[in-house]
């Protein structure tokens, strides 16, 4: 059990300085378990084997980002080492203030500062960079499992209509005409920290990788209701091509579809994420 005792006898034998800090849980996703540390700090602890790799990516290419990028990311303060405990590497982060961009969206003003985050963050990547088979992919490789949720929510919900659809459609036949760069892979607003409608953190980048950026261009419809600040994130951008803004929306659609199913089968909160997220591809297709 990952639990606070478990966390204060990790810090004692591996990170004794830090040991005497207040300890809080905070929450336990599919992933990961996150702990509050005094004040400053935070401790992230892999549940399982394949989130354990993810935490590794983290460690190992997040220092790179920490000076280059306009929003705080949680570059790891510490590493922690599997024992006869825990069998997996872990981390200290710093601490990021804000709530999750479910729960508090940004401000319309937010969308150009996300548009150079993004701008910051697609800079190519070394060969030896994390490869995704879910994340900066074409699209036709996740069609298969898209498809199936959607044949599975057209039943439960009204928000398949045609014209998400057939954007989903075109998505799949448009071809990658960018070179592939670093990605977050996974800009879902939970992901996304808010403060006072600011954007204050952008979090969980284990799925980081090499790919296509239309996959990240997809929290353009994921995080802003208003449309012009859509239209604003997307022209802050610049040079999106006409080919990478269909993906993107195919992408908008991925997610806002894979959100809505797992919604409906687990945590309602995700429910609320697609139902906007496809709402908006409506209004803009």
């Amino acid at each position: 059990m990952i639990d606070i005792p478990l966390v204060y006898k990790l810090l004692k034998e591996q990170h004794p300085d830090l040991a005497d800090l207040p300890i809080q849980f905070l929450d336990a996703g599919l992933d990961n378990a996150m702990f509050r540390l005094g004040d400053r700090l935070s401790v992230r602890l892999p549940r399982r084997e394949v989130a354990a790799k993810l935490i590794e990516n983290e460690q190992t290419w997040l220092p790179i980002f920490v000076d280059h990028l306009p929003i705080p990311i949680p570059n790891p303060y510490r590493i922690g080492q599997p024992n006869q405990d825990y069998p997996y590497r872990w981390s200290i982060l710093p601490w990021l203030d804000g709530i999750s961009a479910d729960r508090e969206e940004p401000d319309p003003n937010q969308a150009k500062i996300l548009a150079k985050f993004l701008r910051s963050l697609h800079i190519p990547a070394p060969a030896n960079a994390p490869k995704s088979i879910f994340r900066g992919v074409p699209l036709t490789q996740r069609a298969a499992a898209i498809e199936e949720r959607i044949q599975r929510l057209e039943v439960q919900t009204e928000l398949m209509t045609l014209s998400i659809k057939q954007t989903w459609q075109i998505a799949l036949n448009t071809p990658i005409d960018v070179e592939e760069t670093w990605i977050h892979g996974d800009l879902h607003s939970r992901n996304i920290l808010v403060k006072n409608g600011v954007i204050a953190g952008i979090i969980d980048w284990g799925d980081m990788t090499s790919g296509d950026i239309a996959t990240d261009l997809a929290a353009i419809w994921m995080l802003f209701r208003d449309r012009h600040a859509r239209q604003q994130a997307i022209s802050t951008y610049a040079d999106i091509s006409e080919a990478t803004l269909q993906r993107a929306k195919g992408w908008a659609i991925a997610f806002g579809v894979m959100l809505l199913d797992l919604g409906l089968t687990n945590d309602p909160r995700y429910t609320i994420m697609g139902k906007r997220t496809l709402q908006r591809l409506a209004e803009d297709i």
